[in-house]
C-alpha cells in the first residue's frame, strides 16, 4: 500500500511538471524574440518590425526559429535562428 502511495505521488508531480511545460516555452520563445530582433539588427542590417516563429524545438538543446521582418521593405525579412539565447542569422 506504501508504494502504491509513492506511485501516486510521483505520477501526480510528473503531472504537474508537464502541466507547467507549455507556459515555460512559451515564455522562452517570448524571451528569445528580444535576442531575435537584436541580431536581426546588428547582423542583418535590418530595423526589426513584425517577428514570427518558423520552427520551435524542445529539449536539451532547444532551439528557435524566428522570422523577422525588416521596416524598410514589406517583403524583406531575414530568419534568425536562436539557441537559449545566443542567436546567428540564417539568411
Amino acid at each position: 500500500m506504501r508504494v502504491t502511495a509513492l506511485r501516486l505521488a510521483a505520477f501526480g508531480a510528473l503531472a504537474l511538471c508537464l502541466s507547467a511545460s507549455p507556459t515555460v516555452q512559451a515564455a522562452n520563445v517570448s524571451a528569445g524574440q528580444a535576442e531575435a530582433k537584436e541580431a536581426a539588427k546588428s547582423l542583418g542590417n535590418c530595423t526589426p518590425g513584425k517577428v514570427e516563429v518558423m520552427s520551435y524545438v524542445t529539449g536539451r538543446s532547444g532551439q528557435t526559429v524566428f522570422k523577422v521582418g525588416c521596416t524598410e521593405d514589406k517583403d524583406t525579412f531575414v530568419l534568425v535562428q536562436c539557441r537559449s539565447r545566443i542567436c546567428t542569422l540564417l539568411r
